[in-house]
């Protein structure tokens, strides 16, 4: 048996072949500092490198829960190469915030990936994650779920490089969580955290799974499943099991966003099961002017199935009222550029919501 004899370390943490190390690292942000936990498994064997984290955004409660339990069942001798989790990516928006914005200065972490080690406070921690942990990542898993405001349907997304290898690679990672619904994006733009890693030639996604901030076991236990069914795609665990089952593949159709400040009510169901597909000038919701009465409607800019939807009452313009995307077709699929953001783009910054 070939052994792995490669020390993985990170910062001040090491962890010796065939070891876990776990500990807190302090970023330097500036005119503050914040302590990044992280898990390191330095497997018996040879393998590649996967990065995990979560809490980059606050608010979004089973990606952590489930990053500390794979942490902690994740035992050296079963692994080949290195596993690197940092479930709390941002404690600020995750302990202060619990929304996708930091508090310290009201920044998306995951729209400034890579970062900049001389910007503000939250462009300092994406390039703290990136220089620690991300570049050195021959394989990158960002888990996110629809926060305390958001409903959403479960789906990895990933982004095209142009790079056929890496696209394919790519793609059979995306399809080996076990999830169905797989968005593409057609650019590696923007400064979500797997757009970034993607442009530096790492196979990157984002797998988001659940809504409203969950945070139950069931909901928890099924997110290390499928993060466990993933390790074995990639050799990281020994392989078991069926192959991974087909997948649906979409792009991101259309973003909505408010433009008014009032009260949302939304016209689709909250259910993420039972969101619908609409069709362009579809009556999607209503924001109210709590003052006068004052209705303000919103209709889809496309057609498409609402990937997810905002479930808070109160907005303001620019607010996220829902993701839209459309089963992808490459032979008749439109140019990149002629695709629609939504907004803050959970799969893309270029033609999606959120993240």
């Amino acid at each position: 048996m070939t052994m792995n004899e490669a020390t993985l370390t990170v910062g001040a943490l090491h962890a010796e072949p065939g070891t876990k190390a776990r500990g807190t690292l302090r970023a330097e942000l500036g005119t503050l500092t914040t302590d990044i936990p992280l898990t390191l498994v330095n497997g018996s064997r040879p393998g590649p490198r996967v990065v995990i984290t979560a809490g980059v955004h606050g608010g979004e409660f089973t990606p952590i829960d489930a990053a500390v339990r794979l942490a902690d069942g994740l035992e050296p001798d079963e692994v080949h190469g290195q596993v690197i989790i940092c479930p709390v990516a941002n404690p600020p928006a995750v302990y202060g915030g619990r929304l996708n914005i930091s508090p310290v200065d009201g920044v998306n972490l995951n729209r400034v990936f890579p970062g900049d080690p001389a910007g503000g406070p939250t462009e300092r921690l994406a390039a703290w994650l990136f220089t620690h942990l991300v570049d050195g990542a021959d394989v990158y898993i960002d888990l996110h779920c629809g926060g305390i405001d958001q409903v959403l349907r479960d789906f990895v997304g990933y982004r095209l490089t142009g790079d056929p290898d890496l696209d394919k690679a790519t793609a059979e990672l995306a399809g080996s969580f076990g999830i169905e619904d797989v968005i593409l994006g057609l650019k590696a733009d923007g400064g979500n955290s797997h757009a970034a890693a993607a442009r530096r030639g790492i196979s990157a996604v984002l797998v988001e799974v659940g809504s409203l901030g969950q945070r139950d076991e069931p909901t928890a236990l099924s997110r290390v499943d499928g993060l466990l069914t993933a390790l074995r795609h990639l050799g990281v665990l020994d392989q078991e099991g069926s192959a991974p089952a087909p997948v649906r593949t979409w792009v991101w159709s259309a973003g909505v966003t408010a433009e008014a400040t009032g009260l949302w009510y939304p016209e689709f169901a909250f259910d993420a099961d039972v969101i619908g597909d609409v069709s362009e000038g579809d009556l999607l919701g209503r924001i109210v002017d709590p003052a006068d009465g004052t209705e303000h409607t919103v209709h889809a800019p496309a057609g498409g199935r609402i990937f997810y939807g905002m479930h808070g009452l109160t907005v303001a313009p620019g607010a996220e009222l829902a993701a839209l995307a459309v089963p992808w077709d490459p032979d008749a699929a439109p140019a990149p550029d002629t695709l629609r953001t939504p907004g803050a783009g959970r799969g893309s910054d270029e033609a999606a919501p959120r993240p």
